[in-house]
């Protein structure tokens, strides 16, 4: 188990550190970073086989509604900008609560399905495990412009 770990951290380490290479020469690599992505979750989660199997469905198609509300809030937060008018702000606010009620509803639904699949304290580890690979792809970025503007 000590060397599975060892190596899930050589692929995150190679396709992170490659995804943020290549990335002025061709652009994001999603696919790599997703890679990656899976990697560090999978390793940090301790995830079995069976259980990777089940769970990488549900998160993936948890994201995906999830950049989707991410998208209208965004939205809405555009709309915003500049003069709006009483009742237009009144509005919107009402459309930001209603995406946050979304968003509430979709991660409870969630961790109702994913615990069907992960025990509770993989579960709430799973959070933090992707907080914590964002942050480390964030600061693989950062020291690679660093580099380029020395």
């Amino acid at each position: 188990m000590k060397y599975n770990k060892y190596i899930l951290f050589l692929i995150l380490g190679l396709l992170g550190s490659t995804a943020y290479a290549q990335r002025d020469q061709q652009g994001f690599d999603r696919e790599k970073y997703e890679s990656a992505r899976v990697a560090f979750i999978t390793n940090r989660l301790d995830l079995k086989t069976e259980q990777a199997e089940k769970f990488w469905p549900i998160f993936n198609k948890y994201n995906e509604d999830k950049e989707k509300l991410m998208r209208n809030m965004s939205a809405i937060n555009k709309e915003s900008d500049g003069d709006v008018t009483e009742a237009k702000a009144k509005e919107l606010i009402n459309k930001r609560f209603t995406i946050q009620k979304e968003m509430l509803d979709l991660d409870k639904e969630f961790m109702n399905k994913v615990t069907s699949v992960l025990s509770h304290t993989q579960a709430l580890k799973l959070g933090g495990a992707n907080r914590d690979f964002v942050r480390r792809i964030y600061r693989m970025n950062q020291r690679g412009d660093q580099r380029d503007q020395n």
